[in-house]
C-alpha cells in the first residue's frame, strides 16, 4: 500500500530501557529497509527514578540523564521527560533534580526536547523557566469528554495533547477537527486498561502520591486485573489502534502522532511493540534475533 503521509511513534522508556535502545537504535539506523518507510520515531519518553514531578508510572530508570540524552541526540530523536504528576504544590517546583533535568534537556543541541505534563502549576512554571522545551498534555488528565478534549487542543501551551484512549474511535468528531488540531492529537495506541474503568484518574493520582513519597496503594477493580499487561489483551481493547488502522484510517484522516505505552513493562514487551508497529513482517525475526543475541541485554 502506497502511503504519502508519515506516522510518528512516541516510544516508552528513555531512562527505563536505555540499554535496550542502545541496541535497537543502531540496528534501526543501519537497516532502515527492515522497517516501514511510512513511520519514524517521534520521541522517546521517560523519567529517572525518584522524580517528584514524575507521573503516569512510578519511575525506575537508573540510567544517567546525560547518557540518555546523548543517545537520543546521536540518533536525532526528541527526548521527553514524563513529568505528569497531578498533585504538585508550589514548594515542589524548587526540586533540584527535576530542575536540573529540565535545564539539561533545554540546552541540548539538535532536535528539540519536551516535557509531558499534567499539573497547571508545573505547566506555567516550565513555560516561564524553560521555554526551549515543548509541552505535551498528558493522558493522565483522562480527557474522556470530547468537548474538554477540544478545549485542550485550543491551548497554545501544548504542542501535542494525548486524549484518553476511549476517544480513539470517535471518528465523526475526530474527523471534524481542523488540521491544526489534528496535528496536535497524539493517540495512545496500546492501552490495556479496562475500557469501562471509572477509576483511571484515581489510579494516576496514586502514582503521583507515590512519587511525592506518600505511602498509598490503588486496588484495580477491572475484570482480569490480576493478569497484568498482555499485548494480546490490549489488541482486543475497543480503543486499540493497530498498524492497519494507522495506515488505513488515521493517516488518511490527517492524524500522524501515536504514543506507545510501556514504561512499567519489560524490554521484551517493548521489543514486541516495535516489531508490531514498525518492523516489516519479513524482517521481524531478524530484528528479534539481533536484539536477543545482544548479551548485554536482559530481556526477561
Amino acid at each position: 500500500m502506497a502511503v504519502s503521509a508519515k506516522a510518528y511513534y512516541h516510544l516508552p522508556g528513555l531512562f527505563e530501557f536505555y540499554e535496550f535502545y542502545r541496541a535497537f537504535l543502531p540496528l534501526y539506523r543501519a537497516n532502515r529497509d527492515w522497517f516501514y518507510d511510512w513511520c519514524e520515531i517521534g520521541s522517546i519518553y521517560g523519567a529517572p527514578a525518584d522524580c517528584l514531578w514524575g507521573g503516569g508510572r512510578a519511575g525506575f530508570g537508573e540510567c544517567g540523564a546525560r547518557e540518555a540524552l546523548a543517545l537520543a541526540q546521536e540518533y536525532g530523536v526528541s527526548a521527553r521527560l514524563t513529568f505528569s504528576n497531578s498533585l504538585l504544590r508550589e514548594e515542589h517546583l524548587s526540586d533540584r533534580k527535576c530542575n536540573a533535568l529540565c535545564e539539561l534537556f533545554s540546552q541540548a543541541n539538535g532536535v528539540q526536547n519536551g516535557v509531558i505534563v499534567h499539573s497547571e502549576l508545573l505547566t506555567d512554571y516550565l513555560r516561564t523557566r524553560y521555554p526551549a522545551l515543548y509541552l505535551v498534555s498528558s493522558t493522565t488528565k483522562v480527557l474522556t469528554d470530547f468537548e474538554d478534549f477540544r478545549r485542550e487542543l485550543d491551548r497554545e501551551e501544548f504542542r501535542y495533547v494525548v486524549p484518553d484512549f476511549r476517544l480513539n474511535k470517535r471518528f465523526e468528531e475526530l474527523n471534524a477537527l481542523s488540521q491544526v488540531h489534528k496535528d496536535k492529537v497524539e493517540f495512545l495506541c496500546n492501552e490495556c486498561c479496562w475500557f469501562g474503568c471509572s477509576d483511571r484518574k484515581q489510579c494516576y493520582e496514586v502514582v503521583s502520591r507515590k512519587n511525592l513519597g506518600e505511602d498509598c496503594e490503588h486496588r484495580c477493580k477491572a475484570p482480569d486485573a490480576q493478569s497484568g499487561y498482555r499485548f494480546s489483551k490490549a489488541m482486543e481493547n475497543p480503543g486499540f489502534i493497530g498498524v492497519d488502522a494507522v495506515l488505513r484510517t488515521y493517516l488518511p484522516m490527517g492524524f500522524s502522532q501515536f504514543k506507545i505505552e510501556g514504561r512499567g513493562l519489560g524490554s521484551a514487551l517493548i521489543l514486541e511493540f516495535l516489531l508490531y508497529y514498525m518492523t516489516k513482517p519479513a524482517y521481524q525475526l531478524r530484528v528479534r534475533e539481533e536484539i536477543y543475541l545482544d548479551n548485554m541485554l536482559d530481556l526477561f
